[in-house]
């Protein structure tokens, strides 16, 4: 029998209600594109590019976009056993099941492995309506529900969702509630994360993708199954939870070991522990020398007063690129400048600007385009 790749319209007002089909999908019986009910320009985009309505393997279950504010985007392919493998790792890493609550989109792969895992642990997720944005009181009434049932909880955030909870005292009673928050999508702010451990919260940074399925390095180590290793400075992921390629792109390089999936991130592995240091396709080169923006970034967000910050290279007649900066929170450029000090001067911006935020692509991921438009 043909199978055709389905859309599946996700309304951010009722993200659960796609449970019953994506249980479908995990027992095989269906193929499921998520595509969002809110932005109609995304969903065509993704409709048209992933070929909806045409036959694919049965043997898929899920297609889940890769973010990314221009181009096409890729489509990663996902069996039953990619998803239930990093759902069983992720539970036997937090300590076990449990109930969860989904705060970020459900057509994004982090929101999607919520309600997989829920799905896995037979339980019903609270989910938060974000149509009008991620609201400290409405996370809170949430966890409080969960927190009375007595069971284990959960949810997974971007570092901006934690700063803004953590910017109250009813964020932070929430957060506490919670046996683990995941963090990702974005490099976690040095100083947001020793506030938390300061405050007893329990925060696991998470790496992944949705070519992995999610998250599958937590705390800089890989979960139980998954594999990491760098080749030349890039960092390759393995494991059962690797993606069987991409829709629109079967041949594409960074599937080409079976059981592995090439990324696009720079990293080191120190003391068993992977570091991530930035995206190979993001190096900035400024008159010869060579800067991973990332390691500028956190630099900054190392400064009092700094709360995002984003590096990025702008065409310069004299270096090639020039390096250039946004950031956002209080602290005056003066300031940003001065907490840098001990940087080689070549790597300070030329242009720094603080703005009132920065430009997104995706839940949490800073659109360097965007920013680059800002110069």
């Amino acid at each position: 029998m043909t199978r055709l790749l389905e859309p599946l319209i996700v309304d951010p007002r009722d993200p659960v209600a796609i449970l019953p089909v994506l249980e479908e999908a995990i027992a095989g019986q269906r193929t499921l594109l998520p595509v969002p009910a809110e932005d109609p320009t995304r969903a065509t985009l993704l409709r048209d590019s992933q070929r909806a309505g045409e036959p694919i393997s049965p043997d898929i279950a899920l297609v889940v976009a890769t973010s990314g504010s221009t181009g096409t985007p890729k489509g990663a392919q996902l069996t039953p056993a990619n998803l239930v493998s990093s759902a069983d790792a992720t539970h036997r890493r937090l300590g076990g099941e449990g109930q969860w609550l989904l705060a970020m989109p459900a057509h994004h792969i982090a929101g999607l492995q919520v309600l997989v895992r829920s799905l896995i642990a037979g339980v019903d997720p609270l989910a938060l309506d974000l149509r009008l944005g991620f609201h400290t009181a409405d996370f809170a009434a949430a966890a409080a529900e969960l927190h009375a049932t007595g069971d284990r909880c959960y949810t997974s955030l971007t570092p901006m969702q934690l700063a803004k909870l953590m910017d109250t005292l009813r964020g932070i009673e929430a957060l506490r509630l919670f046996d683990a928050v995941l963090v990702g999508g974005a490099a976690l702010n040095p100083q947001l994360a020793r506030a938390a451990r300061d405050m007893q919260i329990t925060v696991v940074t998470t790496y992944g993708s949705s070519e992995t399925a999610g998250g599958c390095v937590y705390d800089g180590h890989p979960l139980p199954g998954a594999r990491v290793r760098v080749d030349r400075g890039r960092i390759h992921l393995g494991g059962p939870m690797i993606a069987q390629g991409y829709r629109n792109d079967p041949d594409h390089v960074a599937f080409a070991e079976e059981g592995w999936f090439a990324t696009s991130d720079a990293g080191t592995i120190e003391d068993g522990s992977l570091r991530v240091t930035g995206r190979l396709d993001a190096i900035i080169d400024s008159g010869g020398l060579k800067l991973q923006p990332e390691v500028l970034e956190q630099a900054m967000l190392a400064v009092p007063g700094v709360t995002g910050a984003c590096v990025v290279g702008i065409p310069d007649p004299r270096l090639g690129q020039a390096i250039v900066a946004a950031y956002t929170g209080p602290a005056t450029p003066g300031e940003v400048i001065e907490g840098l000090d001990h940087l080689p001067r070549w790597q300070l911006p030329k242009d720094l600007r603080r703005v009132a935020a920065l430009p997104l692509t995706g839940p949490g991921k800073v659109d360097r385009r965007g920013v680059e438009k800002l110069f």
